[in-house]
């Protein structure tokens, strides 16, 4: 996660890649050079539309110049074509639930929230084919130069954020060490106005009591004076919820998403009615979060598309028998496994019944992984009731939509040429989004996550599988 290294993975500066649009050629001085066609290939377009086979695409200056049959391309003078023989491409994925630079190793803190620290999960990310990400209220000012980044070429995941979300003090929320929380209607509004000042693309507030385990959540004139004053602000609101309760509350009080499902009892027909009136999303389901926590040991740590990620320490550290102990004597432990049923459940019945959805795992704290989680995510989204072709839209264009991210989400003429090429359709399997032949970001090809070798010699992680 945070301190991890891959091999052969040039590291460029902040201030470096402010000054060249992320140590990238500018996307408004193609050369012929710099122009690539790609041929032979199934698209998936990321609108839901099937896939269609025999297709090519021509992109230049780090964006897609043009999209269609093969039988239609013509190759511009100079341009290096790379047939794909039968291959898929679709857009990167949109991860709308990040957390970034809070982790080293499985350790949070923090301290850890470095430049350094978030473009290396930004790079794994992008190794992973997630082109571009949204922190959702765990990130110091150090965030927004990155943020700016995403307008140009950068060799890692773009970024969208909500700078530092709203806490009620004395509840649920935020992270440890940085300043949140608020205790008035108008220290809410303040705060709400300072992160749209610096930036933020949406605002962030957080409602839960952690199991009951503390006294107060956020009640209705905070989060009513923070929806309010974000949306004077020209921002959306998200809010994080785990009660039906709190959900048809922040509804009524005309919350755009929520960043998690209810997880205490069945979404009945008049919640998803009031969420239909209101235009709420489900933006983030996050299953792939609440499946963790129904884990002493993790499964999949064998797994060589997890393990590259990750240094040898990490893995000795999640395998250990005290700390599988540890998780498992907690007070909270025995929750999980409900909590994850009634998330899937209440994911699944919102779908079918029309809400709009996107794809999020809440990945970044201890032991939630860049990347990796978003392919759980949606394998537990299509568990969970939709088709693979629905969760793969939720992640590129349905998660651009709710952003507000223009130029990514789509392949099509003028957007950036964020792709990620499969070996197999992942329409047929969800599975096959881990079959990753290529990254590429801005038009910049990226070292995938079978080109990682964290915290070891290139070679030592063996072939791909």
């Amino acid at each position: 996660m945070g301190a991890a290294r891959s091999a052969g993975w040039a590291s460029c500066g902040l201030a470096v890649l402010l000054a060249t649009a992320a140590c990238a050629p500018s996307a408004d001085k193609a050369t012929p050079s710099d122009t690539l066609v790609l041929r032979d290939f199934t698209l998936i377009d990321g609108t839901g539309r099937a896939p269609v086979a025999g297709q090519a695409l021509i992109m230049a200056g780090g964006r897609i110049k043009w999209v269609g049959p093969v039988a239609q391309l013509k190759v511009p003078e100079g341009a290096t074509v790379q047939p794909l023989d039968g291959k898929f491409i679709m857009p990167g994925l949109i991860d709308s639930h990040v957390h970034l630079g809070l982790v080293n190793g499985i350790t949070q803190d923090l301290k850890y929230q470095t430049t350094e620290n978030i473009e290396q999960q930004l790079k794994t990310y992008a190794a992973y084919g997630v082109t571009t990400v949204q922190t959702l209220g765990t990130e110091q000012d150090l965030i927004f130069p990155i943020q700016k980044l995403r307008d140009g070429r950068p060799q890692m995941a773009r970024v969208y954020t909500v700078g530092r979300g709203v806490v009620y003090k004395g509840s649920y929320g935020g992270v440890p060490g940085l300043e949140q929380s608020v205790a008035t209607p108008e220290e809410a509004r303040a705060m709400v106005d300072a992160q749209a000042a610096k930036g933020a693309d949406l605002i962030k507030l957080w409602v839960d009591d952690e199991f009951g385990q503390l006294p107060l959540r956020m009640p209705p004139p905070i989060s009513t004076a923070i929806i309010d004053e974000a949306h004077k602000d020209g921002k959306k609101t998200v809010a994080h919820i785990f009660y039906y309760d709190n959900a048809a509350e922040l509804a009524r009080e005309g919350i755009d998403a929520f960043a998690h499902s209810v997880r205490d009892k069945p979404v009945d027909d008049a919640l998803i009615a009031q969420m239909k009136a209101g235009g709420v999303w489900q933006m983030a389901a996050t299953l792939s979060r609440e499946a963790s926590f129904t884990y002493k040991t993790l499964p999949f740590l064998d797994d060589p598309f997890f393990s590259r990620a990750v240094t040898p320490a990490v893995l000795t550290e999640l395998a250990s028998p005290e700390r599988a102990a540890k998780l498992g004597a907690a007070p909270n432990f025995p929750k999980y496994g409900p909590t994850l049923q009634m998330a899937l459940a209440n994911f699944g019945r919102e779908a079918k019944a029309g809400i709009r959805y996107g794809m999020g795992t809440d990945s970044g704290p201890s032991a939630r992984f860049p990347g990796y989680f978003a392919h759980w995510e949606l394998e537990l989204m299509v568990q969970a009731g939709v088709t693979p072709l629905q969760a793969l839209t939720a992640a590129t264009s349905a998660n651009a939509e709710f952003m507000g991210a223009k130029d990514v989400g789509t392949i099509a003429p003028g957007k950036w040429a964020d792709l990620l090429v499969l070996d197999r359709d992942p329409t047929a399997d969800i599975r096959n989004t881990r079959a990753i032949d290529a990254v590429y970001v801005g038009g910049n090809k990226v070292p995938t996550i079978w080109q990682t070798c964290t915290g070891r010699p290139a070679n030592a992680c063996g072939p791909r599988p």
